[in-house]
């Protein structure tokens, strides 16, 4: 390990670590407490853009944006990213730059402070142990869709282990389909090189986030598999790995 590493570890233990737990407090206390006074719109995004910066700030981690004009502020998207690694949701978050609610893992809501400001601000936590559960997490989204919120979805459903894409599954499609709604496909590159699904501690880099021209629905509606298609490609043009075909990666 070199001395530059070294220094590094230290400084995320005796200064990145510390200050992140008090942003994590604050953020979440001000989530829930501007929820309950019925701010939630502005409650469940604004503090989590604040503390996804200041977790990229302390680790030396920086994002860029492109395509940000391809997205308007006032239309409710179903947005679809590969998902690299833990700082995904704190570039997402972070730089995006649209109000929306995550659909995400109810192991979630065991993080401290997290999973309670999580709960508060409205996010869709998936629950596919059951027919009861998959139907309460549709419900769920739906009341957020009908709202004019947009949501964020990594169809793959967890972190990648090697740094490739991997399959997609089909519920926020489902939705999109359901609504007709546009889907706007997210790539994420660099967030594997900062922090994998196996460490414990993020690595300085810089994540590239690629918001891609937004999938408008047919005449006729959304197509599930060509959808499904079309957005798996436009997210793999932007990586800089070959990824498997769509036709084999989207057949969940």
């Amino acid at each position: 390990m070199s001395l530059k590493l070294i220094l590094y570890r230290i400084y995320q233990i005796l200064v990145m670590c510390p200050l992140v737990i008090v942003a994590t407090i604050v953020a979440a206390t001000l989530a829930v407490v501007g929820s309950a006074l019925g701010f939630g719109r502005w409650a469940g995004y604004y503090p989590a853009v604040v503390w996804s910066r200041v977790f990229c700030w302390l680790a030396f981690v920086r994002v860029s944006v492109s395509g940000r004009g391809n997205i308007d502020r006032d239309t409710s998207y179903v947005f679809v990213a590969n998902h690299q690694g833990a700082y995904d949701i704190f570039s997402v978050y972070g730089y995006l730059g649209h109000n929306f609610r995550w659909m995400m893992k109810q192991s979630l809501r065991r993080i401290p402070f997290v999973g309670l400001a999580c709960k508060w601000s409205g996010q869709i936590f998936v629950d596919n142990s059951s027919r009861g559960g998959t139907r309460h997490t549709m419900e769920a989204a739906e009341r957020q869709l009908r709202g004019g919120m947009s949501i964020v979805v990594f169809p793959e459903g967890a972190r990648t282990p090697d740094g490739v894409m991997h399959r997609f599954k089909k519920g926020a499609y489902r939705l999109a389909v359901e609504f007709s709604l546009p889907v706007v496909p997210i790539t994420i590159d660099g967030s594997y090189d900062v922090m994998t699904r196996f460490d414990l501690l993020p690595r300085p880099g810089h994540i590239r986030l690629t918001i891609h021209k937004p999938i408008e629905p047919r005449s006729e509606g959304h197509d599930l598999s060509a959808l499904m298609d079309e957005s798996y490609c436009a997210i793999a043009s932007a990586l800089p790995e070959r990824q498997p075909e769509p036709g084999d990666a989207t057949a969940e």
